[in-house]
């Protein structure tokens, strides 16, 4: 009788993409859907609300790649310096580097000499590698790539501010600010609740969580709007 084969669907993988993606589209929904409600709660016409509804989804985009693409270009700087260090190191003193990486394996539960042998036989295919992986906690997946994290910023935040701005096209302007409210925060249950399914996290928890501060930033904007607009 064959052996099934035994397959593993863990969620840790995703979480890195998971979470800038989810982020990303939040921040372009919330961010995009509050300035909007804020702008409409005061005195204006329809056209200075779209304005500020674009003008909110390019400036959004632009700072969040321009801020990933910053702080991912120095998380990539920090391990090319490391890599070089460790580089250095294995040439200058390959026998306590071995040594280093036997002790990391013993404290994972391997024995003295099971440690050992495990280490030598790694650096002797690829020593940085090894290093690398273990040591340093680095891999091919987990490698900072400044430009692909700006990319994926910049969409993500670009598709979660569409739903405001498109209903802020097409809704007339009486009912912006609750037109806009309500499709913003069924969007964000949406956002959490998938969120939530992808990580394997409970959803309802998620859902709340979203909403809740979403309802919230959209109250305060429409305060502070109509607030300036009255004193105007």
């Amino acid at each position: 009788m064959a052996r099934r084969k035994h397959l593993e669907r863990h969620k840790v993988g995703r979480l890195g993409w998971l979470r800038a993606a989810v982020l990303g589209a939040n921040d372009g929904l919330l961010s995009t859907a509050s300035l909007i409600i804020g702008v409409a709660s005061a005195p204006t016409s329809h056209s200075a609300i779209l304005i500020a509804g674009v003008a909110a989804l390019m400036a959004g985009a632009m700072s969040m790649a321009a801020g990933e693409y910053v702080s991912v270009s120095s998380q990539s700087d920090s391990e090319k310096a490391d890599l070089k260090r460790e580089a250095a190191e294995l040439k200058t003193d390959p026998k306590a580097e071995q040594a280093e990486l036997a002790g990391i394996y013993v404290k994972r539960g391997l024995d003295r000499e099971l440690a050992d042998r495990v280490a030598k036989e790694l650096m002797d295919k690829d020593a940085l590698q090894a290093h690398a992986r273990d040591e340093l906690g680095l891999s091919e997946e987990t490698k900072a790539n400044p430009i692909q994290a700006a990319m994926a910023s910049a969409i993500s935040f670009a598709l979660g501010a569409a739903p405001p701005l498109a209903v802020a096209a097409l809704a007339p302007q009486k009912t912006i600010v609750i037109s806009i409210a309500t499709v913003s925060l069924g969007v964000l249950a949406a956002l959490g609740a998938l969120g939530a399914k992808a990580g394997g996290a409970p959803m309802l928890a998620a859902v709340v969580r979203v909403v809740f501060w979403g309802a919230l930033a959209m109250c305060v904007t429409a305060g502070v709007g109509h607030l300036f607009g009255t004193a105007v």
